[in-house]
């Protein structure tokens, strides 16, 4: 089995148990009662609190062993690596009414996201009332922290950010080829080549001269080379700020880009930043945050802390993010204890990241159509340590936790969507899917079906899918699944069952319609293509230094998903399914294909379901040759379809997927937006 130096640093000495974390200190900058002073049940009023936390990193330390290119950053008098990051938190005013745990919201793109899918309110700006929606993480007593993590961000929209350091070569700045690429829905003459408002690494002089463009149509396709002379690029900087380590650079194409197109802007740049800095940024703001430690230390009452567990929480990007975290081995911090005790990586499929690589692009992704061959889908995807067949690799991601005793209490939790887009079946099969993975006891799955990757808004839009999009609403169950995850690290109680579709059952299957089962409904097209991850070769240096050589990478093979069976309406079997879902109205899928407007027409719209509505009458499901029971077929009046609501949520809440206060909301709600079918 092949072990590079990277990994080796991976093993946490007994030694460690002594050393302070590494948060030196924190600087507050505003303290303000939020939602009016609002008492949130027994936790009272909350307070918001503003500021940066500020770290030193010893290089020489086991546990900071694999940040990339760490000894290559700038260090102080005392050998040290500096840096700093955003903090924003939300506390019970009075401490003795926390319930003393800490929900880490890892930002997506610097944008908060955990009253979103909690609460129902959102917002970087959490003041107002409306902001906290309907008040549940305040509610339970929670102190929820966010913090900077991704040195990519550009300034503006309260988004939270770190201030990376950058590697310097013995020689002078280091320098790299950087690949980009850029898709647009709409034609356009010029776009920013990073997207979700991050800059990009500079390009060096001779590397805009050297540039090349090349654009196709799907990822599979041969690039076509763009003249240089018919392109330009332009790098402005944004802001003298010091966390702003990177330019803004822009494409200009006067013959216009194509919308779907997949355009590929490959440049020789320099000055990359230490971006795995991020992970022991989080790794030492939980410790502490839980010990006490670090100067001027806000979370302390009567001289002590009053916050004791730590529950990392994190969407798409941002639950990719604590998944390559504990593949990293950084959830043993530098005492050797649990920096997390919950993890709930939410939508992230099977996917790591670009977060801890030189020239590491942390907004990068990988989905069917669009950024297909970045680093994000590799292996290991499975939480068990497997085998790779295709390279002979040994790996799991929980593997350097359980060497160093620190592994977390686990929810995997994702939508029907991360099956289609982003390779959701890898977590729990093997790599070619011949087999479902021995799921580890620490370690539950969660599959919501009939559902996309983020709830779609009521009536659901007709987007750029060729089906309105899919509303199903998940948040529910994290509400459930939060709450039983606290009690699981807390009094061991173990939570409610994994639900997930398997190759043991039949209920994962080859995605193709013959297998999966899916009806013919008339008017709708079923997937060509499936987002399958490629074994991807970057190089000689990828394995010990990850050092990217190979611009674009070298294709070794391919990874094999799966994909739900669905039952004779097109929904899934052998998932946990909303209310709305198990009691349909119609058909919710987690795919959408593209429309011919904005190009790339039947590859999968990326992240996004469809909603098909079943017809109404037994006439009208005749006329149109529709395979799926009509409304009144299924439901002999509006109050029989509520009773089966009812019904459903209350076996939900029997089985502890759902809070009773969820199942008292819901039901109503769908009776309302299911009674005009019933006139």
């Amino acid at each position: 089995m092949h072990v590079s130096r990277w990994l080796v640093g991976l093993v946490i000495f007994s030694s460690a148990g002594n050393l302070p974390a590494e948060l030196v200190r924190f600087e507050i900058t505003r303290r303000s009662v939020v939602a009016d002073g609002a008492s949130f049940g027994d936790a009272g009023p909350y307070e918001r609190i503003v500021g940066r936390v500020y770290y030193e990193l010893d290089p020489a330390l086991p546990q900071n062993a694999t940040i990339v290119d760490l000894s290559l950053a700038p260090r102080n008098a005392r050998g040290r690596v500096e840096f700093w990051a955003d903090l924003d938190v939300l506390t019970p005013q009075s401490p003795a009414r926390a319930n003393g745990a800490i929900l880490y919201d890892v930002n997506n793109r610097g944008n908060k996201v955990a009253l979103r899918m909690f609460n129902d309110g959102g917002g970087n700006n959490p003041g107002a009332v409306t902001d906290f929606g309907n008040g549940f993480l305040m509610r339970q007593g929670y102190t929820v922290v966010w913090s900077g993590w991704d040195g990519e961000l550009l300034p503006g929209g309260e988004r939270l950010r770190l201030a990376a350091p950058v590697a310097i070569g013995v020689d002078g700045p280091i320098t790299g080829r950087v690949r980009c690429e850029i898709v647009v829905d709409a034609p356009t003459k010029e776009t920013v080549v990073n997207w979700a408002n991050h800059g990009s690494y500079r390009p060096t002089a001779s590397g805009i001269d050297s540039a090349t463009l090349t654009v196709r149509e799907k990822p599979g396709d041969d690039r076509a080379a763009i003249p240089r002379d018919q392109w330009s690029m332009v790098v402005s900087d944004v802001s003298s700020d010091a966390a702003t380590q990177l330019p803004k650079v822009e494409l200009k194409l006067p013959a216009g880009l194509k919308p779907g197109w997949i355009y590929e802007l490959i440049y020789e740049a320099r000055d990359p930043l230490v971006m795995g800095v991020g992970f022991a940024a989080v790794r030492d703001l939980m410790s502490a945050m839980k010990h006490g430690g670090g100067q001027d230390n806000p979370f302390l009452a009567d001289g002590k802390t009053y916050l004791n567990r730590a529950h990392g929480f994190g969407v798409s990007q941002s639950g990719r993010f604590l998944r390559e975290f504990l593949h990293s081995g950084c959830n043993a911090d530098e005492r050797g204890g649990r920096a997390f005790d919950g993890l709930m990586p939410h939508v992230a499929g099977g996917g790591l990241g670009s977060f801890n690589h030189r020239f590491a692009q942390p907004t990068r992704h990988s989905t069917q159509h669009d950024h297909h061959d970045y680093p994000p889908d590799r292996f290991p995807f499975a939480y068990e340590t497997q085998r790779d067949p295709l390279t002979g690799e040994e790996d799991g991601i929980l593997r350097r936790a359980a060497a160093s005793n620190t592994v977390p209490k686990l929810m995997h939790a994702q939508s029907a969507a991360e099956y289609w887009t982003r390779a959701g079946s890898l977590p729990h099969t093997d790599p070619l899917g011949a087999r479902d993975a021995e799921v580890p006891e620490s370690v539950r799955f969660y599959t919501f079906g009939g559902t996309q990757h983020g709830p779609a808004g009521y009536p659901p839009p007709a987007g750029h899918g060729k089906q309105k999009a899919n509303p199903a609403d998940y948040r529910p169950f994290l509400r459930a699944l939060l709450t039983a995850l606290d009690r699981w690290v807390t009094d061991s109680v173990p939570p409610p069952p994994s639900a997930y579709t398997r190759n043991a059952d039949g209920t994962l299957v080859d995605w193709q319609q013959r297998h999966t089962r899916f009806p013919m409904i008339p008017g709708v097209r079923y997937p060509e293509v499936i987002h399958a991850p490629l074994c991807l070769d970057h190089g000689p240096r990828w394995a010990a230094e990850r050092i990217i050589d190979h611009q674009p990478p070298v294709i070794r093979g391919v990874y094999r998903t799966l994909a739900a069976k669905t039952n004779a309406d097109g929904n899934d079997l052998g998932c946990l399914l909303p209310v709305e879902v198990a009691v349909p109205l119609g058909t919710f899928t987690g795919w959408n294909l593209r429309k011919s407007e904005v190009g790339a027409e039947n590859e999968l719209l990326s992240l996004t379901g469809s909603s098909i509505p079943f017809v109404v009458t037994p006439g009208q499901r005749i006329t149109w040759s529709d395979p799926r029971l009509s409304v009144r077929e299924r439901y002999s009046s509006l109050d029989d379809y509520e009773q089966r609501l009812r019904a459903e949520a209350a076996r939900l809440v029997e089985a502890r997927y759902l809070l009773q206060e969820d199942a008292e909301r819901l039901t109503p709600l769908w009776r309302e937006r299911g009674a005009p079918l019933f006139r």
